[in-house]
Formats: structure tokens, sequence, C-alpha cells
């Protein structure tokens, strides 16, 4: 299982991470990242948090990855999220707010 933390682009991402040594963590952002990072698969490109489906988006990308825990770095990605906690929940995904 992997934890997802969102903000790839934030100094405080890397911070994070680096708290996890021995986990296995990857980095996500829906910003630009550099194309090498997605391609050797350690970032991923996560959907836009204004979208309408972006709860569904998130939980479908979660499963493809193995994610089980989700750190929310960024206030609008956590405040998109929030109504599916439950959702999240039910599938053995935690969902943490992280961002400041």
């Amino acid at each position: 299982m992997y934890t997802l933390i969102t903000a790839a682009s934030s100094a405080k991402a890397y911070q994070l991470k680096n708290q996890k040594a021995g986990e296995h963590v990857l980095l996500g952002d829906y910003l630009e990242l550099p194309e090498i990072m997605l391609k050797n698969g350690s970032m991923v490109k996560l959907p836009r948090p204004e979208s309408e489906t972006y709860p569904h988006q998130m939980l479908a990308l979660c499963l493809d990855h193995n994610i089980s825990t989700l750190y929310l770095l960024n206030m609008q990605e956590s405040n998109a999220l929030s109504p599916a906690l439950q959702l999240f929940e039910e599938y053995g995904i935690t969902l943490i707010n992280a961002h400041d």
C-alpha cells in the first residue's frame, strides 16, 4: 500500500515525504510537474479540485495506485473531498488534512 501526498510542487510535500522514510510514498499535484518525474512513477498527475467529479476521480486514482493514506496539503482539495470522507473510508483510504 502507498501513501499519496498532494501539492508535490511545494516544499511541505517533500518535508512530509522525508518524515515517511521507509514507507512507499507517491507525490502528486494537479499543477504542472516535470514529465520525467511522471514517467518514472515517482509522481502522479492529479485531477483538478474544481472539477465536479473530483472526489470520484481521486477515489479511482487512489484505487488504481493502491493508496491507503492520502495527505491533502491544499485547502481546495481538502474542501472538495470533505463530503466524500465516508466513501474513501469505505474503501480503506484515510484522508488526512495537512494544509496550513
